[in-house]
């Protein structure tokens, strides 16, 4: 089973944890997603705009020694200074880029091409997986993460690109949100489609994992991008500076990264929370040591406007850490209304946020069962779980 997946996200030169969902659902599908839960036979193609000079138009990453060959391309930013006329040529380079890619892994497969292309992330994947389903046949599956398509952000698509995405979700052999909240939201843009299955996001559960030591975990962790629109970073540090006042030895580490970094670490100077280590800044940081955070908080939170389905959330329900989140979109299809893997809050409702963290933190022995969270991502976001999803749909795809 040959399966040519096509990221319109993926990790790269220039970051390599931008689309690091992307490629854990790769690889879950190249693990498990042959028969009877096997390998597949896998390959990537990923092509964007570089972001520092290139030596020539187009410069070329491959890897073709790891568990999934992965050809990876970077085209010039800016071309003749000309803004439509430079999107038109960037255009131009993508598509010769997956030309490239194209025949790279056809001739990687000994001539043969795919059984199957899997695009990521609407648009340019799913229009050129449509387009090689007309021309060569080859049948395409869809899956979407990204939160634009969510009522709160709708407004910024036009009306030739709305209809474009449910185009597309029509058109697939297999239609896979990795939320039912977004599986509404595309349906409402016409993106109905009757071989649609939800195919969560992933977890490395051999990573994530609870502490050997529970009573030892103490303090909160955020981790989140510093994107303030969608993340709220800001309410989080506010709650913290009130909260402060009646539990002094409240203690709260943010790790991320992003363009609202400056705004926040000045936000929370004039709260008074750096002077005496109530924050840290963690910046950047592995998943491992990610997990490593986890093992050591009491409490994760995730104050978002909107979401989709955050994989920090599925990270802490295999680490046994119970979470306090905002219930937007995909968020209350893993925390859910039994509380016992944390508790929901109303977005921008900071009031709220105190009360459930206060109730978190001081929560009796046992009131979060980090077991039972731990056999739940096991049981639906493991590697083998998704990879094994992904599987039943390639297989009925090619009648196996």
């Amino acid at each position: 089973m040959r399966i040519l997946h096509l990221p319109k996200w993926y990790p790269h030169r220039y970051d390599d944890q931008d689309g690091d969902f992307v490629a854990r659902h790769v690889a879950a599908s190249a693990a498990h997603g042959g028969p009877d839960g096997g390998p597949t036979h896998a390959a990537v193609v990923f092509a964007a705009v570089a972001r520092g000079p290139l030596s020539s138009l187009i410069e070329e990453d491959h890897d073709l020694a790891g568990a999934v060959p992965t050809w990876r391309y970077y085209y010039r930013a800016r071309l003749s200074g000309w803004g439509a006329l430079d999107r038109l040529l960037k255009l131009g380079l993508w598509l010769r880029c997956q030309r490239r890619g194209r025949r790279a892994v056809r001739a990687h497969w000994g001539g043969a091409g795919p059984d199957i292309v899997h695009a990521h992330v609407l648009f340019r994947p799913a229009v050129l997986a449509a387009w090689w389903r007309w021309r060569y046949g080859w049948p395409y599956v869809l899956t979407e993460h990204a939160t634009v398509f969510q009522p709160a952000n709708a407004g910024r698509l036009s009306g030739g690109r709305r209809w474009l995405a449910g185009w597309l979700v029509r058109r697939t052999a297999a239609w896979l949100p990795v939320s039912q909240d977004l599986c509404r939201a595309l349906a409402a843009l016409g993106g109905v489609n009757p071989h649609t299955v939800v195919i969560p996001n992933v977890v490395d559960t051999d990573l994530f994992y609870p502490p050997v030591a529970p009573a030892a975990r103490r303090g909160l962790l955020s981790v989140a991008a510093f994107n303030e629109a969608a993340k709220n970073l800001s309410g989080v540090l506010r709650v913290v500076a009130r909260l402060r006042v009646l539990h002094p030895d409240l203690s709260l580490r943010v790790a991320g990264y992003g363009p609202a970094e400056a705004a926040l670490r000045q936000l929370a100077q004039e709260l008074g929370l750096l002077a005496n280590g109530t924050v840290e800044f963690l910046g950047k940081i592995s998943s491992a040591q990610v997990a490593a955070e986890m093992r050591r908080a009491a409490a994760l939170v995730l104050f978002s406007n909107y979401e989709n389905l955050p994989c920090v959330l599925i990270e802490a329900l295999a680490s046994g850490l119970p979470a306090v989140a905002t219930a937007v979109n995909g968020v209350p299809e893993l925390l859910l209304p039994d509380g016992a893997a944390g508790l929901l809050v109303p977005p921008r409702d900071e009031a709220a946020l105190a009360a459930a963290l206060t109730a978190v933190l001081t929560a009796p022995a046992g009131r979060f069962d980090a077991a039972a969270m731990r056999a739940r991502a096991l049981a639906e976001f493991s590697v083998p779980a998704v990879g094994r999803a992904f599987g039943a749909v390639y297989a009925r795809i090619l009648g196996r």
